[in-house]
């Protein structure tokens, strides 16, 4: 639990709440004010991914419509925001207009009859994201304990059920590392499951052996040419521990694709 969440009981509780359901929210937090404001620093409110206000308050109808989109900008974009409310005639002085995003504070108006100006800083808390795995095979088991280290909520695929439904937040990806038991059975099962992303651990060939079985049995041809296989980057793994760290590195280029900017040095 951040330090936001906990200098509110009620706010700490729902977030509770929200975390075990895997909704996502964000924390809002007065940081400062500047003439008459309603809300003072420290002033907290917890909104859900819409930027509805649903527990702790941050200030009137002045505020809400700035916050909504702070709020809706930060799921997008998977970033934290700080924004900067002020009257018209200080956005003038200060040579921005509303929408302006300068050095990371992105500036708005406030059209209060107080014109006192606020910055706020609004904390995104999304669930972990969701990696369903099937197979016991020692590539699976070395996957699993790897995307733990790496904040995956991990879930074990099984061939006789579909996983449950996705609680929400963070879409969920799909590995198959059954590697010769139960393949068949396992892909058919991960490709019946909602999810953004799935791969198979295994040859190409093998895979389009798989394939043509699995068109005999209905599936469509569509969600066969979508899966990754085979699974991972190709870095030249050979052993189960490398096979693994292939495809979490893959996993995590595609979590974080919209969450960085286009000059970011790191590959």
């Amino acid at each position: 639990m951040t330090p936001a969440e906990l200098t509110d009981s009620e706010i700490a509780t729902l977030a509770q709440d929200m975390r075990a359901r895997g909704e996502p929210f964000a924390i809002a937090t007065v940081v400062r004010t500047l003439g008459a404001t309603a809300a003072k620093p420290g002033a907290k409110a917890l909104l859900d991914a819409e930027g509805a206000i649903l527990q702790g308050w941050i200030g009137g109808g002045c505020v809400r419509g700035a916050l909504t989109k702070a709020v809706r900008r930060a799921l997008s974009e998977g970033a934290p925001q700080l924004i900067s409310l002020h009257p018209q005639d200080l956005l003038d002085e200060k040579g921005v207009s509303a929408g302006d995003d300068v050095e990371g504070v992105r500036f708005a108006r406030n059209g209060c009859p107080s014109k006192g100006s606020m910055d706020i800083f609004v904390e995104l808390i999304v669930p972990l994201p969701e990696l369903v795995i099937y197979g016991d095979s020692p590539v699976a088991q070395s996957l699993a304990k790897l995307a733990a280290q790496f904040q995956w909520s991990v879930t074990q695929g099984t061939a006789e059920a579909a996983a449950p439904s996705s609680a929400g937040g963070e879409s969920r990806m799909i590995v198959v590392a059954t590697q010769g038991k139960n393949d068949l059975a396992c892909l058919k099962q991960a490709l019946q499951t909602s999810a953004r992303f799935v791969a198979f651990v295994g040859s190409r060939r093998k895979f389009a052996a798989l394939s043509e079985k699995l068109v005999a049995q209905g599936v469509a041809e569509a969600d066969l040419a979508a899966v990754q296989a085979p699974a991972g980057l190709a870095i030249g793994a050979v052993t189960p521990d490398e096979i693994a760290l292939s495809i979490l590195a893959q996993l995590t280029e595609i979590r974080r694709r919209h969450q960085r900017n286009e000059d970011d040095s790191h590959a």
